[in-house]
């Protein structure tokens, strides 16, 4: 690669939401003019309210701003009820297994489940709004049902990285006080059976006295203990339920979720993303970064026990009205093609993964993407660390045969979105670069006493104005 700058197909600028470096600069100016009016005008156009927000931004009592002051709405009906009356019969996830099974959910189909579980939640737990729900669950759709089952009736979720140890897990529940576990007895990697319930057992041995039941999901029907009058079967349950649940109207600033974060210290700290402001910022992420359309597939790679997961494999694809891909899996198994054999099976227009998984497909595999087509792909995005200039060079060249735009982008668990990262079809895209801040995200770099910093110097980067 002799060249600094990249653009991607031409084909692909022309059905582009934002095509150009001069839309990029007008939406920020726009931002820098109003910057209420700017969220105000994308919340009116994304959101389904159940009831108006009477005032976009409410300052004072910093920090705690409060944005769309009085709005109601339900985080769940924006994913899925309002999709139903032109998209019931589209596929909302898709699911391949470790093992290569398959479930497809239609809007209609997932809609069912999620107000089956929500019932189950509400009759059979009783669980209330506010009322904390840790999901220790691997990467099946019964993790994203109950997610949203939660944000149906108001309940928030905290979700666990199935891979954490009983004493993470442990922590995590004691600090949210939940009052339900829901997991599974195992899924599957790497061809064999693995189990969470075990794990489950340990964490809640002492100090878990908040958890008053547990819920499981059996996937891999492996053997585990049942603890009679604690634990449930999923499976079971969901039998007996209905499948309509009304949903609960929330606030604006009504809590959606808790997620922990390690961060530096090595000791969890639980970030709280609120309802009106995250499912915003989610779904206009998707169309900005990865300019997804309703009739697209789009996968994300990650787990949802983290951020990412949270919001670019289900709140974002879903409030957008897109297709999401859930896989159980690993990309190497079972060989280096994994990935791309999905690619060309389901037709994904849009990928997204981390550069440690780019660069081990590319070890163990760097000819395997030859094998399929993966004419396709419009976007390649990555997330998590740095993309160096090798790796980015192979995801550019033998994965997007030097047509698809590739997004870095850089955000963390604290923001819910991208904060900083290339338009794939309007910004110039250089390896290694996550350009410039999205429209509405005000950064600056600047000195410790805050201070703007010379321009070509180093400082600290900042977002000095707060978001929605």
């Amino acid at each position: 690669m002799n060249k600094e700058f990249f653009q991607p197909n031409a084909e692909f600028v022309k059905d582009a939401r934002i095509k150009s470096m001069d839309e990029y600069h007008a939406l920020v100016k726009k931002a820098d003019d109003d910057y209420e009016g700017f969220w105000g005008d994308y919340a009116n156009e994304k959101i389904d309210w159940i009831a108006p927000y009477t005032k976009v931004l409410d300052e004072s009592d910093a920090p705690f701003y409060k944005w769309f002051v009085d709005g109601k709405l339900n985080v769940c009906t924006q994913c899925v009820d309002r999709h139903l009356d032109t998209k019931k019969n589209k596929a909302a996830i898709i699911f391949e297994g470790d093992n290569g099974d398959q479930t497809i959910l239609t809007y209609r189909e997932l809609s069912y489940e999620i107000n089956k579980t929500a019932n189950m939640f509400k009759n059979q737990f009783d669980i209330k709004k506010g009322d904390r729900v840790v999901l220790y669950m691997p990467m099946i759709p019964e993790a994203a049902i109950t997610m949203l089952a939660c944000a149906r009736i108001g309940a928030i979720h905290s979700i666990v990285f199935g891979g954490f140890s009983s004493e993470a897990l442990r922590d995590r529940i004691i600090d949210a006080e939940a009052k339900l576990v829901v997991t599974a007895d195992g899924a599957f990697r790497k061809g064999k059976p693995y189990m969470l319930k075990p794990t489950l057992d340990k964490a809640l041995e002492e100090g878990c006295e908040c958890v008053k039941k547990v819920c499981i999901v059996e996937r891999n029907n492996e053997d585990i203990t049942w603890v009679e009058g604690r634990d449930y079967s999923y499976n079971e349950l969901i039998k007996s339920e209905s499948n309509r649940c009304e949903p609960e109207a929330m606030d604006s600033e009504d809590p959606l979720f808790l997620l922990y974060t390690s961060g530096s210290t090595g000791k969890p700290k639980g970030v709280q993303h609120s309802s009106a402001g995250y499912i915003l910022w989610a779904q206009m992420t998707m169309e900005w970064v990865f300019d997804v359309k309703e009739n697209d597939t789009y996968w994300c790679t990650a787990d949802v026990g983290w951020i990412t997961g949270h919001t670019y494999i289900v709140y974002g694809p879903l409030a957008m009205g897109a297709t999401t891909i859930m896989f159980e899996g690993v990309p190497t198994f079972p060989d280096a093609g994994r990935c791309w054999r999905m690619v060309e099976e389901y037709q994904i227009n849009q990928f997204y993964t981390a550069p440690t998984a780019i660069r081990l497909l590319h070890k163990m595999g760097a000819d395997e993407p030859s094998k399929y087509d993966l004419s396709s792909l419009k976007v390649l995005g990555t997330v998590g660390e740095p993309i160096d200039p090798p790796a980015w060079k192979w995801y550019y060249e033998d994965i997007g045969n030097n047509n698809c735009a590739i997004v870095d982008t850089y955000w963390q668990t604290e923001t819910g979105g991208h904060m900083i990262s290339p338009l794939p079809f309007a910004t110039p895209i250089k390896p290694g670069c996550a350009t410039f801040p999205l429209p509405g995200i005000i950064a600056e770099v600047i000195e410790e006493d805050g201070t703007p910093t010379p321009v070509g110097e180093k400082g600290f980067m900042c977002i000095t104005k707060t978001m929605a």
